[in-house]
């Protein structure tokens, strides 16, 4: 069992702390007095009423800090590709894009998962767009921000300061440099350390552990749908592609507010709940490197706004039964994808965006648009096999001028075989998925 949001209260005051100590040069204060020091004119401070707050990644902490700043009377700005408008305005933040929270924050706080597309977010290039004089705060992942990079941006003066809860390593190298700067404040992963947040977490499992026990109540399971066996057994294989087709649509479009799912056919007579479970379980693992379960991913849809509209249908397509998940508001590309069972046991996808196909959903895949023209699946082949990269199936379908290839490789490509790939003729765009469920 987990004990979801333990540790939230805790992780996010910690952050409010840390931002307030930076504005008004605590750690440096204390230390200059200590060294007999009475520095009140070089420690001078800034007030946060008024100033802009950047929120990166409002789940569960980041929204505690949200309704924080608020109360401190900061104007509160956050980016986050699964938080719908209507669930930032009940928390009063206004919804941005990432650059335009870069330029307008005087304070940016990370509250997001180690990703790879998160990893090194805040580098020399993101740090160029930020607004002169920023502050920036971290109690997420030390993996988020290139030290060497944030370094040189405080010695320019670019930014103001730093405080840093996390770092990518640690305990860190007592030599790095960016250590002895005055303008950076550290704490040794002290955001979930309280006493409090442990006694919470405590309680919870125990009163779990116990409802169980006592009552047969099973709550905040770790992948324990409440199914009977027999429905289980049925159901698994629908499970593991309804899975597979969340997490293949999450990483490939990473903006997602609102989707519909449709179960037509023989898929209709099934028990739905459990597999739009999965499709979220799939869909909100792609954007987070904790542990989602089918108990949590209808809960943490609902937390972050995420719209879910499930249809049922008896009516056949040219399929027995059929799973459909189709992404409100996207216009083109990869705004549909279908997927059905073969001969009970046996997943496949049968549509992605509005080419139809039939591929497996397992593994590593390079998903690869391209214009129908000859030459490109052996181009493709033969840049994979140089690179050592053995494709176990090379799936493709089209429609009018454009063309769609689901490879399966097996193992996965590194950024320059992609790159390289990229730079084919008569490729569109490439994307690489893994297709492991958890």
């Amino acid at each position: 069992m987990n004990a979801p949001g333990g540790n939230t209260i805790t992780t996010a005051e910690h952050t409010i702390s840390l931002m307030l100590a930076l504005a008004r040069n605590i750690p440096q204060g204390t230390a200059s007095l200590r060294q007999g020091k009475w520095e009140k004119k070089h420690l001078t401070g800034v007030e946060i009423m008024d100033k802009t707050l950047g929120i990166v990644g409002l789940g569960q902490i980041g929204r505690v800090v949200a309704t924080r700043a608020n109360g401190l009377k900061m104007q509160v700005i956050a980016t986050d590709p699964l938080v719908s408008e209507d669930a930032a305005n009940a928390l009063q933040v206004e919804l941005v894009p990432f650059d335009d929270l870069l330029a307008r924050a005087d304070f940016i706080t990370l509250h997001v998962p180690r990703l790879k597309e998160t990893a090194n977010m805040i580098n020399a290039s993101t740090l160029k767009k930020m607004k002169p004089g920023v502050r920036l705060i971290n109690c997420s992942r030390g993996e988020m921000i290139e030290l060497d990079d944030l370094y040189q941006a405080i010695l320019s003066g670019h930014v103001a300061g730093a405080a840093l809860d996390v770092l990518p390593k640690e305990p860190p190298d007592p030599n790095l440099p960016i250590l002895q700067h005055p303008h950076v404040i550290f704490t040794p992963h002290l955001g979930a350390s309280t006493g409090e947040a442990q006694n919470k977490v405590a309680d919870m499992i125990g009163s779990q552990i116990a409802a169980y026990l006592i009552n047969g109540v099973i709550t905040n399971a770790v992948n324990f749908p409440s199914l009977s066996r027999e429905v289980m057994d049925r159901l698994l294989p629908h499970l593991n592609l309804a899975e597979k087709m969340g997490s293949l649509i999450g990483q490939l479009v990473r903006k997602i507010n609102a989707i519909t799912v449709s179960y037509t056919g023989d898929m209709a007579n099934l028990e739905t709940r459990p597999l739009t479970h999965a499709i979220l379980k799939g869909l909100l693992g792609s954007f987070t490197d904790t542990p989602v379960n089918y108990v949590s991913a209808p809960a943490l849809a609902e937390e972050k706004g995420l719209n879910i509209k499930e249809m049922i249908s008896q009516d056949k397509d040219d399929f027995a039964g059929v799973i459909k998940i189709k992404l409100e508001g996207e216009e083109k590309g990869f705004d549909e994808i279908w997927g059905t069972v073969f001969a009970k046991k046996y997943p496949r996808i049968v549509r992605l965006g509005n080419i139809y196909m039939d591929a497996i959903p397992e593994g590593s895949m390079l998903v690869i648009q391209n214009i129908d023209q000859p030459g490109v699946i052996g181009n493709v082949g033969t840049t994979l096999g140089r690179h050592g990269i053995n494709i176990g199936r090379f799936q493709l379908g089209r429609r009018g001028e454009r063309a769609l290839c689901m490879v399966n490789i097996d193992t996965p490509a590194d950024e320059k075989v992609i790159e390289e790939v990229k730079s084919l003729p008569n490729i569109i765009s490439v994307r690489q998925v893994d297709l492991e469920t958890g």
